[in-house]
């Protein structure tokens, strides 16, 4: 129990600083009003995290193996391959496109999973994850082809076996 509450403990402080560190370097401004103020705000938004229960549930928490730079890897390669798709697209004389919303499934039950694959398929060119709700992505696709691709299920799969068991 101990070490739960030293961890939660820990990751409190590591937010306090990272608040700090970051209002002082986007504020600019250090005179003593405006540091009680940014001191007041970072305290006040610690509180309010804490209210929210995320230091007592591990929703947020990243479980990633070695696998990961392997995903990010092919996640690359997937966006130069569809950069040129879609510059293909766009610059062809005939404008090839058409635009389709689909719904895909995420396998993965863990939220962070789910945010991974939408924020993969949204820098991904050609599409966007339009919204994220009970498992299910609605994504935005420039292309037919593109949507297809997503439908197939390759990058589902993918961000569903990087999660460490």
């Amino acid at each position: 129990m101990q070490t739960s509450r030293t961890s939660s403990n820990a990751e409190k402080l590591l937010l306090l600083v990272a608040l700090v560190a970051a209002w002082l370097l986007w504020s600019g401004l250090y005179k003593p009003l405006l540091l009680g103020l940014g001191a007041f705000s970072c305290l006040l938004t610690l509180y309010l995290v804490y209210r929210m229960g995320h230091f007592h549930r591990q929703a947020y928490a990243l479980n990633y193996g070695v696998g990961y730079v392997g995903y990010l890897a092919w996640l690359f390669k997937e966006m130069v391959l569809s950069s040129l798709q879609v510059s293909r697209a766009v610059l062809s004389p005939g404008l090839p496109i058409e635009p389709t919303v689909i719904e895909i499934r995420a396998s993965a039950d863990h939220p962070m999973d789910q945010a991974i694959l939408g924020n993969s398929i949204t820098v991904t060119p050609g599409t966007l994850t339009l919204d994220v709700h009970d498992g299910v992505l609605k994504v935005h696709s420039l292309t037919r082809a593109g949507a297809e691709s997503l439908l197939g299920g390759e990058m589902d799969r993918r961000v569903t076996s990087l999660r460490r068991r």
